[in-house]
């Protein structure tokens, strides 16, 4: 499958993905409305802020995942993989000012030792809302591990939290009014904020990973230098380059060939290694530069990337 097959089929998994956190989370923002409505929870109230929030970063991961399967153009002859990564960190601003506004609602009622009502409402609201979260947290996963999308990866960092936090109202709710402990209620909003902060720190270190272009990780790195190692033609393969935008990956490296090659005897034995490289690596954009035996930029390379192997 060619690069832009893969990107295609990316594209439409990751839509599908991000047009049912859309209508989940539309679905959870109604009906928890209506429940903050009548329980006056901190905690349910928490829960609606921080689903509205959902709302919002699912759109933005339904666009961003569009506009990043758009094709190259004259003006980004790279594609558009990056605005995942934006996407991402809007994600993880919105999730960053949903837990501070939690956090503030629920010291303020802890010191106003507020009670909360109509359990039962809230219960029920949640425990639809954990079954929902289950499914598409199941979808999600699946989604990443064909795409590896990181908007998706982390919107799926926001329904993770809410298991947690659907599952705290429940417990905050109890504890408030069957137990009589009314700071119960402000003090799992507070928990609850701070789980959702940590979640923040965590989603934007592969978006930040994607835009810096980092390397992909050593065993990804080492796997792709072990296949390249099984032809003939790559032994002389260095300076290796790594990077991820979106969903897809590039990869890059110079290799040596005998200096009596002529271009186009290079290019046609090269090309047959680089394609059966993409059939293995799907989703992956190879460029190789070719050097005369021997010669490096030395200004370039790095000696732990040079993996000269004997005939």
């Amino acid at each position: 499958m060619t690069t832009a097959k893969t990107s295609a089929e990316h594209s439409v998994h990751s839509s599908r993905a991000a047009l049912a956190s859309v209508a989940m989370a539309l679905f959870l923002l109604v009906a928890k409305g209506w429940a903050a409505y009548l329980t006056d929870s901190t905690a349910m109230l928490g829960s609606l802020a921080d689903t509205a929030l959902d709302f919002i970063a699912s759109l933005t991961t339904l666009a961003g995942v569009r506009i990043a399967a758009q094709p190259a153009d004259l003006d980004h002859r790279f594609g558009h993989g990056k605005a995942e990564a934006l996407v991402a960190l809007a994600q993880v601003a919105l999730i960053t000012f949903s837990a501070l506004g939690i956090m503030w609602r629920a010291t303020e009622r802890l010191f106003s030792r507020a009670e909360t009502q109509a359990m039962d409402v809230g219960i029920a609201v949640s425990l639809v809302a954990i079954a929902l979260t289950f499914v598409l947290l199941w979808y999600q996963r699946q989604v990443i591990e064909r795409t590896g999308s990181v908007a998706i990866k982390t919107d799926n960092v926001h329904y993770k939290a809410d298991l947690m936090l659907n599952g705290a109202v429940i417990v905050a709710l109890v504890l408030d009014q069957l137990f009589h402990l009314h700071g119960a209620d402000a003090i799992f909003g507070i928990a609850i904020a701070l789980w959702l902060l940590w979640g923040a720190w965590r989603a934007s270190g592969e978006a930040v990973n994607q835009l810096m272009d980092r390397e992909w990780p050593e065993a990804e790195r080492q796997e792709f230098l072990d296949a390249a190692g099984a032809y003939e033609e790559l032994r002389g393969l260095h300076d290796l380059r790594t990077r991820k935008s979106g969903t897809l990956r590039f990869v890059q490296f110079h290799v040596w060939v005998p200096a009596d090659w002529s271009v186009q005897q290079a290019h046609d034995r090269l090309d047959r290694a680089e394609e059966e490289l993409q059939q293995r690596f799907p989703g992956t954009e190879i460029l190789i530069h070719v050097d005369p035996e021997g010669q490096t930029d030395r200004e370039t390379l790095l000696p732990q990337e040079i993996t000269e192997r004997a005939n």
